[in-house]
């Protein structure tokens, strides 16, 4: 049977009792609650979220330190008091302020309780408190706490440290600790191995339940864990068994005799997207990680796949639109810069087809000036339109909806709804056109027609590439999301400028004889009203002013 110690990260529980007291839920007549009262005392009542970012109940005084000059120790103390998550946060607002408060309030707290607030800070702000404590002499302490941290979490964090300060870490730890950790810094981190953990309990399956039972016991599981991996003598995966089937079976019964012999296990190089449908499909809370000869050699937790689907989710997002990969709220300056400035410079150079379709047009818009001011509104009605697609397009692939079986009917499908949403908005355009024309005179409602249906055949354009550049990016291999809003732009201001002002260019006679005839009704309706006065100077209405002015000279 493999137990604490076996595998590289592990730790014993040095008191299992610390963590549940089977008495607690017991209580004698002499402790029963009295009626009216409340059930626990203040102290022990359960905390009620009410809104997502409720401080922990626990270290409600810590927000009234910090506004006032403290030393390190109490605020310490009372940070340890707050849970994981809510110690990272006054952690990273002190990160934020000034450099060295966090790492000395890191030294000053109870070392596993500083590991684990660590671990739950935002990756980039942790490094740089990390890198701190390594700048300040105190390596010793920053190897300490990723030791204490989950393999996983540790990994993650040694990954956004600097070279020297990673290796200074390292060095400064046990061997076995050091080793385990640089073994999973090899692996890609876009993997299953890249994500597993290497703290994990196997049984085998010549084991009895009792002694399976008591290894559980012994050693720190995490809370979500229900079910265990079953091995061999070559540590080969051999089946899979569930905590509730040691607890109700009997404890001289063999592990291999309760196990499901079938388990479904994930390769080690197994894309981490690939992991997390996985998880999705089956409902799993753990699965275990296996080599090319079917030895474990780690588990993927559900949390892990919890953090998977929302570092992808926002990964396709800022990939989308050209932003770096991995890149945070708190990533330094020179990260977001080298991130960023490769995409801004393409999307400035693929620009110029756009630029160059309004340049060969340019004698058309000087003849009819209101071309340019609807120029925008076909770019961004088309635009739209394209995003739109693309965003339905690539939630589609991320759930693994677009099969290869699929592609023509969902561009036939999404081109239906570019033309139906093309026609719409191509009449409202149109109308909207022909009001301003009641009020300016130079707008023609001919103009208007043209404009509804250079737009109206735009977004069918639109719709249809919004579909079709992240299918075809797959195809060829490259990621669906990289860029595509930047391919998508370019493509639908060159192809709405051009139907635009190539069809106003094929149909300028009838445009130029419709601004003419308006213009020509504008100065006739203007003489009639100049020249009503000398008419008839005792006319009433827009007459009698002018009557007025006449006789006055």
């Amino acid at each position: 049977m493999s137990g604490p110690g076996d595998h590289p990260g592990e730790r014993p529980r040095d008191d299992a009792a610390a963590e549940h007291d089977p008495s607690d839920g017991i209580r004698s007549p002499a402790q029963a609650v009295a009626p009216g009262r409340s059930e626990l005392p203040g102290d022990e009542r359960p905390a009620v979220v009410a809104a997502p970012r409720d401080p922990t109940p626990e270290g409600p005084g810590v927000p009234t330190l910090l506004e006032h000059s403290i030393g390190v120790p109490v605020l310490a103390a009372a940070v340890e008091q707050q849970r994981p998550a809510d110690a990272a946060d006054t952690l990273e607002g002190l990160a934020e302020q000034l450099t060295g408060d966090a790492g000395g309030l890191l030294v000053a707290m109870d070392d596993q309780k500083a590991s684990e607030a660590l671990a739950h800070m935002e990756v980039p702000l942790a490094a740089g408190v990390v890198e701190d404590l390594v700048d300040e002499g105190s390596t010793d302490h920053a190897a300490r706490l990723l030791e204490l941290m989950d393999p996983d979490d540790a990994v993650d964090l040694l990954g956004a440290l600097r070279d020297p300060v990673a290796d200074a870490c390292l060095a400064a730890m046990p061997p076995a600790s050091a080793s385990g950790l640089r073994r999973l810094l090899g692996y890609d981190e876009e993997t299953a191995a890249g994500l597993m953990t290497t703290r994990y309990l196997a049984l085998r399956e010549q084991t009895t339940i009792g002694e399976a039972t008591e290894s559980v016991r012994r050693f720190d599981l995490d809370e979500h864990i229900s079910h265990l991996p079953v091995v061999d003598a070559g540590h080969h995966l051999v089946g899979i068994v569930s905590l509730r089937m040691l607890l109700v079976n009997r404890d001289d019964r063999l592990v291999g005799s309760v196990m499901h012999r079938k388990p479904r296990a994930i390769r080690a190089d197994l894309d981490r997207e690939d992991v997390a449908r996985e998880f999705e499909r089956h409902d799993f809370q753990m699965m275990p990680v296996v080599d090319e000869r079917d030895r474990v050699i780690g588990v993927v937790t559900v949390d892990d796949v919890i953090d998977i689907i929302r570092d992808e989710q926002t990964e396709d997002g800022q990939r989308s639109v050209g932003a770096g990969k991995g890149e945070a709220v708190y990533s330094g300056v020179v990260q977001k810069f080298r991130g960023r400035f490769p995409w801004l410079a393409m999307s400035v150079l693929m620009m110029i087809p756009s630029a160059l379709v309004v340049r060969r047009f340019e004698g058309l818009i000087d003849e009819l000036a209101i071309l340019a001011v609807l120029m925008p509104v076909v770019a961004a009605g088309t635009g739209n339109a394209g995003h739109q697609a693309l965003a339905v397009t690539l939630r589609g692939i991320v759930l693994d909806e677009v099969r290869p079986g699929r592609v023509l009917p969902l561009i036939r499908r999404e081109t239906v709804a570019g033309l139906c949403n093309g026609l719409a908005v191509g009449a409202i355009l149109a109308l909207g056109v022909t009001v301003m024309g009641l009020i300016d005179d130079r707008v023609s409602w001919r103009v208007g027609a043209v404009a509804g249906a250079a737009i109206s055949g735009s977004i069918v354009a639109g719709t249809a590439a919004g579909t079709a550049i992240p299918m075809l990016m797959r195809r060829l291999g490259f990621d669906p999301a990289q860029s595509a809003a930047i391919l998508l732009i370019m493509i639908t201001d060159a192809v709405a400028f051009a139907a635009f002002l190539g069809l106003a260019w094929a149909l300028f006679p009838w445009l130029a004889a419709g601004v003419e005839a308006e213009a020509a009704a504008a100065a006739a309706s203007t003489a009639t009203m100049l020249a009503a006065p000398a008419i008839d100077g005792g006319g009433a209405g827009l007459g009698a002013p002018a009557s007025g002015v006449a006789g006055g000279g």
